[in-house]
């Protein structure tokens, strides 16, 4: 599957939960795949994305927090699964697209490409709930899965975990850019999640 395909399921399961998505191209292709409140794209700040996101869903532990995260952003700032592993919020789902190449600047190879393994990464750093997938058919069970236990089986959502994915994905070239103004994308993201039955508002053009 490609990366677009893949955000866009990933933004189908999600519903009205948040995703926080990377900087570069898993912001542009969840831009492309709709653009709404509840995204909050980042830009300028390659490596966070997994830790706003484990801080969301710190704060909010009754919503749960989608990150779009690439190879390349991901190896910049690894302690972030060793944060999320201690802390092991249930609400927390780190998709992180890996085309084993760092895309937005040009395609050099990452680590991956030569065996570096991000699942095995954030196992060994205490996150129980991890899979590598390939397919669109692996990535949807695999997160139905995981909403499934924590909204049959609440009172488990504790002891559960957040889930770690990596999505093995081929480049697909971006079709779209959010906003860069990054005020108006902060400020509607957090709307958003005050109220959001009101997050209709969409990108400035």
């Amino acid at each position: 599957m490609t990366r677009l395909e893949a955000t866009r399921i990933i933004l189908d399961l999600a519903g009205d939960a948040p995703i926080v998505a990377s900087l570069g191209h898993p912001a542009y292709d969840l831009f492309a795949a709709g653009d709404r409140p509840q995204n909050f794209y980042t830009w300028g700040s390659m490596g966070l994305a997994s830790s706003i996101g484990l801080g969301l869903a710190l704060a909010q532990p009754d919503t749960r927090v989608f990150v779009l995260d690439g190879d390349g952003s991901l190896l910049m700032n690894l302690g972030s699964l060793a944060t999320i592993g201690l802390l092991h919020p249930a609400n927390l789902v780190v998709v992180v697209m890996d085309n084993e190449e760092y895309a937005t600047t040009g395609g050099q190879p990452t680590p991956t490409r030569h065996g570096a393994d991000l699942e095995a990464a954030a196992r060994a750093m205490g996150i129980g709930a991890t899979a590598t997938v390939r397919a669109e058919t692996e990535l949807r069970d695999v997160v139905r899965a995981q909403g499934e236990l924590r909204g049959v089986v609440a009172e488990l959502a504790p002891t559960t975990g957040s889930l770690f994915i990596v999505a093995k994905v081929t480049e697909s070239a971006p079709t779209a850019k959010p906003p860069l103004d990054c005020v108006f994308i902060k400020q509607r993201f957090m709307s958003a999640l005050r109220n959001p039955e009101s997050a209709t508002e969409g990108a400035p053009l």
